[in-house]
């Protein structure tokens, strides 16, 4: 979803992006952006979750810093566009009016009385689609929503932005001026890390945490409306996936291996083993390699509840994906037993991992698919598919990839210990630091 929240802009005149995610995501996004072609990016790693309003003023310095005349263009990458071209006519109608310092949302027109939205009045008109701001609304009850779309002053709030850097950080500074100067003193104090920056924690800690709509959006007098329709939904949870997808002839959305019998509407997704039902309906089901959840299609919001539980028992399934990236790829955990553990490990073309040693385990690599060069102690080699190589207890060692293609192993770890702790680096082209 985030490549494709990219990929949706092509065609309109812009600058390299800026991500702001946490740093659990730094790789995964850094590897999304590398699929798609994007080599230059701004990724800002929050030291930790403040809402909207925090996000999007780091973001408004980083850019500040390139340009002084900036326009930020704000997308949540968790949003269904089915006609993209509608989206970039509506950003090319924001453009004039964010270029004279007002803060533009752009509103959904709305298709249905909506529980789950919230929504925004339009003023006065400014040009055919663009409308001053009067009001946003929070979520409405049945009655509400269906007055709101009879009456066609309203639209969906969509929680995508257009403005100027500087005029929403001035807006900020005008109505919350605590966040304000916190967000300014931790990117003042930043830290470049590779191609990521890091805010400063201490200084971040200190900003309030709030949405954009409440922090700046519902005070400004400068704000507008930009109206468009562009088959748009808010994949806040996976019934919403269920709306957007494409449906058999008994209402179900299937995605991966998946086999069913008198099974209807219902959502059922499979990412790594088959998957089937039979005798039901109504369902969500998703199967990935950490976990596999059940859930009514009318409750499936509540699944935060089952985090919570996830969370209190302290499982690392709450926490940690089965799949971990880092700069150079991935490795996934295939087998862990008392003793050892079987890992897949992907190494990007042209990376390599640090040169390291392991003071309580041995590996044995197996190489799957690829070319791999190897240091182990004294001696360097290249090995090719289905050849191996064994790294003792303390051996200096480190893996590259050479080729111009993924470069794909099988390690088997043995030993008294296997955590990833266990890493004691001598050299590392990303900046790491020993352990």
């Amino acid at each position: 979803m985030l490549q494709q929240t990219l990929a949706r802009l092509e065609g309109l005149e812009q600058t390299d992006p800026i991500i702001v995610c946490n740093d659990e995501h730094r790789f995964l996004v850094a590897e999304q952006l590398r699929q798609i072609g994007i080599d230059k990016s701004t990724i800002i790693l929050e030291p930790e979750g403040k809402n909207t309003a925090p996000a999007i003023a780091l973001a408004a310095h980083a850019a500040l810093a390139h340009d002084p005349d900036s326009l930020l263009l704000v997308l949540p990458a968790d949003h269904y566009i089915g006609r993209p071209e509608d989206l970039r006519d509506a950003v090319n109608a924001a453009v004039d009016v964010a270029s004279k310092q007002k803060l533009v949302t752009f509103g959904l027109i709305p298709s249905r009385p909506e529980t789950g939205y919230g929504y925004i009045k339009r003023g006065a008109a400014i040009t055919e689609c663009v409308a001053t701001l009067d009001a946003f609304v929070e979520k409405p009850d049945a009655k509400t929503a269906e007055a709101y779309v009879t009456s066609g002053e309203y639209v969906w709030n969509s929680g995508m932005f257009m403005f100027s850097a500087e005029a929403y950080l001035a807006a900020l500074v005008s109505g919350q001026p605590e966040m304000a100067a916190a967000c300014l003193k931790s990117m003042n104090a930043a830290e470049h890390d590779l191609d990521f920056i890091r805010p400063n924690a201490d200084s971040f800690a200190m900003s309030p945490a709030d949405s954009i709509d409440y922090a700046v959006m519902e005070h400004t007098t400068e704000g507008a409306v930009v109206s468009l329709d562009c088959d748009w939904s808010d994949i806040g949870a996976w019934s919403a996936l269920w709306d957007a997808g494409s449906k058999d002839e008994s209402g179900n959305v299937l995605e991966g291996d998946v086999v069913i019998d008198n099974t209807s509407n219902s959502y059922i997704r499979s990412q790594s083993r088959l998957v089937t039902t039979t005798g039901v309906k109504d369902l969500v089901v998703v199967e990935t390699a950490d976990a596999v959840m059940v859930a009514d299609r009318h409750s499936v919001q509540d699944v935060k509840n089952l985090v919570n539980a996830l969370k209190s028992a302290t499982r690392s399934e709450a926490d940690t994906h089965h799949r971990v990236f880092r700069p150079w790829g991935s490795y996934e955990s295939l087998i862990v037993g008392e003793r050892f553990q079987v890992k897949r490990i992907v190494v990007n073309p042209g990376q390599r991992l640090s040169l390291q040693m392991h003071h309580h385990r041995a590996e044995h690599w197996v190489v799957v698919r690829g070319t791999a060069e190897v240091v182990n102690g004294d001696e360097t080699m290249l090995l090719t598919e289905d050849q191996s190589t064994y790294i003792p207890i303390g051996a200096k060692h480190r893996l590259s990839n050479p080729g111009k293609y993924p470069l794909e192993l099988i390690e088997v770890q043995s030993g008294s210990y296997l955590g990833e702790d266990d890493i004691v680096r001598f050299e590392d082209v990303y900046g790491r630091s020993p352990q």
